[in-house]
């Protein structure tokens, strides 16, 4: 890679293994640095029913396989694009194959980059409370 200090570190797991659902436990994953320059942190909710997997990954990664990223990567959280092309020219009978990419009932993807392991949080909340706080304490010492 050699970017050094200049990469994006960012979680990267799936609800599926243990500590990195909701809530997240940081200390079982420490983070890894993201491939890209400009990468960013993403965190993707999907939902149906009761059943909520979340995933942490970096965007170029995610880049290869997902076909639902939405247009805009700037930080925060917005629901998943539609791909009408996608199983469109499969004809497959075989309804547990989701070829179509319509199992979930909801798919939310957040986007962060303002900070290492930044896609850690239930929502970018956790950023934004750090940021005001910061702008805050800042706006007090000055006055």
């Amino acid at each position: 890679m050699g970017l050094g200090i200049l990469g994006l570190y960012c979680y990267k797991c799936t609800s599926t293994q243990a500590g990195c659902g909701t809530p997240f436990n940081w200390l079982w994953y420490w983070g890894e640095q993201c491939e890209e320059y400009d990468d960013k942190c993403v965190k993707i909710i999907e939902r149906k029913g009761a059943e909520e997997i979340v995933t942490r990954q970096c965007l170029s990664q995610l880049r290869a396989y997902r076909t639902d990223i939405p247009a805009d990567h700037y930080e925060g959280c917005r629901p998943a694009a539609k791909d009408v092309r996608l199983g469109h020219y499969v004809n497959n009978s075989i309804k547990e194959l989701d070829i179509h990419r319509d199992h979930y009932d909801s798919t939310t993807w957040c986007f962060c980059y303002f900070d290492n392991r930044c896609n850690s949080a239930s929502s970018n909340v956790a950023s934004l409370l750090i940021l005001m706080t910061s702008l805050i304490s800042t706006f007090l010492y000055f006055v």
